[in-house]
């Protein structure tokens, strides 16, 4: 058994230049290597992380500018139809008002159609019965003309 302790301390003994070796290389990669690469991915991802909510600012941005341009829109195409339909009302108004100036200029020729026809049912009343009147005149003159002074018949 001394041989079998005395065989692992010669292999310990050998083995303290390997440990020491590598205590080196696992001090001198973390120094040189493991560190600043774990800072340049940090800085890599705050720079990733810092890109995004950069996009995600410039996203909301580009959507709040879409929502206030969709509502000038509606605002736009509602103050449109608003004009529409204020110049429809318009139109109506004016084809309404129209239409009764056509009809009271109607009205009005019918009224003085039937004044000029009244006016010359009463001239040809006034007439007929002047007419009358001469007639009925005529006849009595006739029916009392005295018998003698009757024309002769036959002529002479």
């Amino acid at each position: 058994m001394d041989q079998t302790v005395r065989q692992l301390g010669e292999l310990l003994l050998g083995a303290v230049p390997t440990a020491l070796l590598l205590a080196t290389l696992y001090f001198l990669y973390t120094a040189l290597v493991h560190r600043p690469l774990k800072a340049v991915l940090a800085e890599r991802r705050s720079r990733t992380e810092g890109a995004l909510e950069k996009a995600r600012a410039d996203i909301a941005a580009a959507e709040a500018r879409t929502a206030d341009y969709e509502q000038r829109l509606r605002e736009a195409r509602l103050k449109i139809f608003k004009n529409l339909e204020a110049r429809r009302q318009l139109a109506t108004q004016a084809r309404s008002e129209a239409a009764a100036l056509a009809r009271a200029r109607a009205q009005e020729q019918v009224k003085a159609a039937r004044a000029a026809i009244e006016q010359d049912k009463q001239q040809a009343v006034a007439n007929l019965q002047a007419e009358a009147g001469r007639l009925a005149s005529e006849i009595v003159r006739m029916v009392l003309r005295p018998v003698g002074a009757a024309s002769p018949v036959g002529g002479q």
